[in-house]
């Protein structure tokens, strides 16, 4: 329905701290185009692909929702009608034959959605099998107080759950084409992260932090700290690495 993914935009101060970051991780810069007059900047492991948005003049957290899965839709209005009849309230819309076409709204717990009208990267020519340091990239997962509620809601723009799973900890995963989401308990973590696994996680986390990055102590309660880490971006994404069994 919402069309195809595009990115996980977010938000940043330093858009050069973050974008040596990524790469640091091992992910590729796509090339931007002019649709932005702000610094921004695309990472990927080809998988997932990551936008630095560092708008100036502006705090944190001031007039852009982040983080945001944002798709392309080429009809962009088309869907406004389409989502105004299932409830959905809008919070941006920009439809016009002199601006970029976008429109934004939330799911019931908060998490921002973006529909632009086209593309704001070039592709990127790497292989999927070409990992980044933090393994292969299963998700998108997002903290929601009931997980049915979201489903309903997620469904319908285009994305099947599975049953849910008790390991490593509680979450209900989704799959779409383009992008798998998840639903994890918001004292899992209180916020969205980037999940990444690998059967030898704990050598990738070893080399992780031989390059003296950030990790964060929330990781989730149950997972054993020497197979399982918590990775902060300068940003402050996320980014769970998880020990898989194959």
């Amino acid at each position: 329905m919402l069309g195809h993914f595009h990115e996980i935009s977010v938000e940043t101060t330093d858009i050069r701290a973050s974008v040596e970051f990524y790469e640091q991780l091992g992910f590729s810069q796509a090339t931007t185009t002019d649709t932005w007059s702000h610094p921004y900047g695309v990472l990927t492991d080809g998988r997932v692909f990551v936008g630095l948005h560092q708008r100036l003049g502006r705090r944190v957290g001031h007039g852009f929702a982040s983080p945001a899965v944002t798709f392309v839709h080429p009809n962009v209005a088309q869907l406004v009608p389409e989502l105004q009849a299932r409830g959905i309230a809008l919070t941006r819309c920009e439809i016009g034959p002199e601006v970029f076409n976008q429109i934004g709204f939330r799911d019931p717990f908060g998490q921002a959605i973006s529909v632009l009208e086209a593309r704001t990267f070039s592709p990127v020519d790497r292989r999927l099998a070409e990992m980044s340091l933090c393994g292969y990239f299963d998700e998108l997962s997002m903290p929601v107080a009931k997980a049915d509620t979201a489903r309903e809601f997620w469904e319908p723009l285009g994305f099947v759950a599975t049953d849910e799973l008790d390991l490593p900890y509680v979450h209900l995963p989704l799959t779409s084409d383009h992008l798998n989401i998840a639903f994890h308990r918001p004292r899992t973590l209180d916020r969205p992260m980037l999940v990444f696994s690998d059967p030898d996680m704990r050598s990738r986390i070893a080399r992780l932090r031989e390059l003296d990055l950030r990790f964060s102590d929330e990781l989730p309660r149950g997972l054993d700290e020497h197979e399982n880490a918590l990775l902060e971006s300068p940003e402050g994404t996320p980014i769970l690495l998880l020990q898989s069994e194959s």
